[in-house]
């Protein structure tokens, strides 16, 4: 299927709503700790699943010419689980931006104004047991032939 948007496979939050402003302790100017996440209808053979958290408004271009900042990956999520806890440290945590394994919340630079943080699902069709510290572009390098369905939950922020 590749890097399309399913209709089906849906991502929410109890954190905020679809381009809904992010609480303050899901960033890094408070607790920094990773909003509740939870999905539904997954496609027939989903196998494992993987989160993202990318800011495309960031202003930081790579020099392979990728674009924004990420604030999370993880992966190794089993099928059978539909639901992350707020500030979970379960299954595999890949490498953010900020040169950290784990999730280090939303924070733009002072008067960039409001970006948007694309926290994104993968629904996968095989448990690939990929190791620790992967980067968002070698993960999705990793399951894009393995990738069944994809969305994403848009929220904002801009920083006090």
């Amino acid at each position: 299927m590749g890097f399309a948007l399913s209709t089906e496979l849906q991502l929410t939050s109890t954190a905020f709503e679809q381009h809904g402003s992010i609480p303050t302790k899901h960033t890094g100017e408070g607790v920094d700790a990773s909003p509740a996440l939870s999905w539904s209808n997954p496609p027939a053979g989903t196998k494992s699943f993987a989160i993202i958290c990318h800011d495309p408004d960031a202003p930081l271009i790579s020099p392979n010419g990728t674009y924004g900042f990420v604030h999370w990956v993880l992966y190794n999520i089993p099928s059978e689980v539909e639901s992350l806890p707020e500030g979970t440290s379960d299954f595999t945590s890949g490498k953010n931006n900020f040169g950290k394994i784990g999730y280090n919340g939303p924070m733009p630079p002072e008067g960039h104004g409001r970006h948007h943080y694309y926290y994104w699902i993968l629904a996968l069709d095989a448990d690939l047991h990929l190791p620790e510290g992967m980067n968002m572009w070698e993960l999705l390098a990793k399951v894009e032939r393995h990738t069944l369905a994809m969305n994403r939950l848009i929220g904002t922020y801009q920083r006090s």
